[in-house]
């Protein structure tokens, strides 16, 4: 059976979720092999395992710690040219998307970015992606050379499938590139004890009709009480409300949780473009002409400072 890439996010050994799903599609078109790059990269062996991978390459050198992207590209291209794979998947990061370009470059293919679905085809996986704003769903497909696809969180369900994980190292030889950019200092971001914007299952944001930094505090206890990371509108980031980081939209994040509830958000386009594949979406505001109801699964017409922490108080006593 062909045998797929998959890029191993990681921190230190702990893979993170997006990988685990990319695992799941990878299925799908062929026999997962897992990369994963180093400090940590042999301790991923295990769960790549109970997630599929029949094969598990792993190389670990300072170059990945103290450079940026290219080191990571090269072992891919050592990989690919090891496999010759029927696809290469990479989570749709930032880095990832920057990862995903310079090796189908290096490798004369193609690439396709935000895949929201991915399916074994005649004549190679077709890959499902979200375009206009999420206005239109496209199928398509790489034409030349092995398919390089970024794949979006919550994209495929994480699911167990117990493989061999057989554990190979690697062998890289970095080109003259990889040293060009050179990370001279880190700074652990502060962790708000919620999950990553991105990658959650549950998003809540709030938007303009929120009315103050201070407000806020009612969608972080919606948040909270949900598991959920915390969204926010441009509009009230721009205000100075909520981080920069946390804003979702075309400008900021794209999300795809499977539960997306928008307080006091409107609906422009701006916002629609970031949050549009989410699985359910809910929205609560108090004006019924907002554009936000045209897209919505539920939608609740009310002020959210009366909504929301009534909200709130049903989801506690329900899980109380």
């Amino acid at each position: 059976m062909a045998e797929v890439l998959v890029y191993v996010d990681h921190v230190d050994g702990a893979v993170r979720k997006p990988t685990l799903e990319l695992l799941t599609l990878a299925r799908r078109v062929g026999e997962p092999v897992a990369v994963a790059l180093g400090s940590g990269a042999a301790g991923t062996a295990g769960v790549l395992a109970e997630h599929g991978a029949v094969r598990v390459l792993t190389a670990d050198a300072p170059e990945f710690a103290d450079y940026l992207v290219v080191p990571k590209v090269d072992a891919l291209q050592a990989a690919h040219a090891v496999l010759s794979p029927v696809a290469v998947l990479v989570p749709s990061s930032a880095e990832g998307k920057e990862i995903a370009a310079r090796l189908a470059v290096r490798i004369g293919s193609g690439v396709i970015t935000d895949a929201v679905d991915l399916e074994a085809g005649e004549q190679g996986p077709v890959a499902t992606q979200s375009a206009f704003a999420a206005s239109f769903t496209t199928k398509s497909r790489v034409s030349r050379g092995t398919p390089v696809i970024t794949v979006k969180p919550n994209s495929a369900p994480v699911e167990a499938a117990p493989a061999a994980g057989a554990v190979e190292t690697l062998e890289v030889s970095f080109s003259a590139q990889a040293t060009g950019t050179k990370v001279v200092s880190r700074t652990p971001r502060e962790s708000t004890g919620r999950p990553e914007l991105t990658e959650a299952a549950i998003v809540v944001s709030g938007g303009r009709g929120v009315n103050g930094a201070e407000n806020f505090a009612i969608i972080e206890a919606l948040a909270d009480s949900l598991g959920a990371a915390v969204g926010a509108s441009r509009a009230a980031v721009d205000a100075g409300w909520y981080p920069h980081s946390s804003q979702v939209g075309q400008t900021g994040k794209s999300v795809s949780p499977q539960l997306y509830i928008a307080s006091g958000i409107s609906g422009a386009i701006q916002h629609r473009a970031g949050m549009q594949t989410s699985k359910t979406i809910v929205a609560i505001n108090k004006d019924a002409e907002a554009p936000i109801f045209d897209l919505v699964d539920y939608g609740v017409v009310g002020d959210l400072f009366q909504v929301v922490p009534q909200l709130t108080d049903e989801v506690k006593s329900r899980k109380g």
